[in-house]
């Protein structure tokens, strides 16, 4: 059963990988309620059309409004690029103006100025992150002279799902993927990691990456942009309970849920079923 008489901050994503937005969220903000919402029965989005993505997404954000949340994050890259936009602009006036719903690459594109200094970016993300663009569109609204170089992984995903990252196939992967996008662009000094599940590899891609290339991952970064949009919205923030709970929602296995989701959590979870 949902306690209706909290307010949590709703955390969504079509699988896993948020969980590892989630894991910064709860360290930056440890006394905040917050509901993590997986969407594994139809995982992966990446693949799906613009229609289906946004479709599933609004159900997932709706749901969430169900269940308390005046704030959701859509912790995935594939459901911020193809149905954020749609949701902010069309849905929430009608279902109500002040609920709010955040993605994860504005925040992370909104700090490249201050890393880089060639002004070559290069992306590593999935087949769908990288075939929509959203990345290199989101960097050229903001930094119109940069050059923006992309390099799908479609290996990468699998593989930290079944916690195969500290193997040799997987530096074989990572290495391939590093070396052509470094070739295709050798003026690349920061390379921005456009998924929530290639935390999980940090160690790995430096390894494979040279020390002058800056690495940023999504994880902290969102985390500290959200802790700054509350800070800068307190009237958003005062709509947010502040209990310190965490609960799992997913739409397929609880189980297979719990043992592969403990993996991008870091600690162990007890999901509950969902339906959307």
């Amino acid at each position: 059963m949902i306690d209706t008489s909290l307010q949590p901050i709703g955390v969504f994503d079509s699988g896993y990988g948020g969980l590892t937005i989630l894991k910064e969220f709860v360290k930056k903000l440890p006394d905040r309620d917050f509901i993590y919402l997986g969407d594994n029965a139809r995982t992966p989005y990446g693949g799906r059309s613009y229609e289906t993505v946004y479709s599933y997404t609004l159900e997932a954000v709706l749901k969430l409004f169900q269940m308390g949340c005046r704030l959701v994050i859509i912790a995935c890259n594939t459901a911020s690029s193809k149905a954020l936009r749609t949701i902010q602009q069309k849905n929430l006036p009608e279902i109500d103006p002040c609920r709010r719903v955040l993605g994860v690459i504005r925040p992370t594109v909104e700090i490249l100025g201050s890393v880089t200094k060639t002004k070559h970016i290069g992306i590593l993300g999935t087949v769908g992150t990288v075939s929509s663009n959203s990345y290199l569109l989101e960097i050229h609204k903001l930094f119109h002279d940069f050059v923006v170089v992309q390099e799908a992984c479609p290996l990468w995903v699998p593989l930290v799902e079944n916690n195969e990252t500290n193997n040799p196939g997987t530096d074989y992967f990572v290495k391939k993927n590093i070396q052509q996008l470094l070739a295709d662009d050798p003026k690349i000094d920061a390379i921005l990691l456009g998924c929530t599940h290639y935390p999980l590899l940090i160690d790995t891609i430096r390894k494979f990456t040279p020390p002058q290339v800056t690495i940023i991952p999504q994880d902290q970064i969102v985390a500290e942009s959200l802790t700054n949009y509350l800070y800068r919205h307190p009237e958003i923030d005062a709509g947010c309970s502040k209990t310190g709970s965490v609960r799992f929602f997913t739409t397929d296995s609880t189980d297979l849920f719990d043992e592969r989701g403990s993996i991008f959590f870091q600690m162990p979870i007890a999901s509950e079923k969902i339906v959307l």
